[in-house]
């Protein structure tokens, strides 16, 4: 007989689960929509994020909500439209907190039009409970694809 756990059973209340979800399509919308007060309002203070190398082998870690934001800001400033599309969103009950594993998919485009590139990954996440609702205390995006486009 199998002895696992049942996958389900591991998996946040569907209140919660929405919340969270709710924090990762305000992440996403914060920087298609070059709204940095909205993008800043998912992270704790405190924040340990780590995007790794990318491509270019500039290494991406940031330790405070007002680091990541500014960078996402001035990395998307001269960028036309954005698409960040955040989807498989599992997310699981962990001690005081949760766990959240969603995939990324990116879009990239100059100010014409023209696709400067096309990303996918993966995004794990810890995040906490705050008095102003659910933020990510912890992320670690990893890279699948990243493929530069038309330049």
């Amino acid at each position: 007989m199998d002895s696992k756990p049942d996958p389900g059973t591991r998996s946040a209340p569907p209140a919660v689960t929405a919340e969270v979800s709710e924090v990762l399509v305000r992440y996403a919308t914060g920087i298609d929509r070059r709204d940095w007060e909205l993008f800043r309002t998912c992270f704790t203070e405190d924040c340990q994020v780590d995007y790794g190398k990318m491509p270019t082998g500039e290494v991406l870690r940031w330790t405070r909500a007002e680091d990541i934001t500014a960078w996402m800001e001035a990395a998307h400033r001269d960028m036309g439209h954005t698409l960040h599309r955040i989807t498989n969103q599992r997310v699981e009950p962990d001690g005081d907190g949760v766990t959240a594993c969603s995939y990324v998919d990116v879009l990239l485009t100059t100010p014409d039009g023209r696709l400067t590139m096309n990303g996918a990954g993966f995004y794990d996440d810890r995040l906490v409970r705050t008095t102003d609702g659910w933020k990510i205390a912890e992320r670690r995006f990893t890279p699948v694809l990243m493929r530069p486009g038309q330049t």
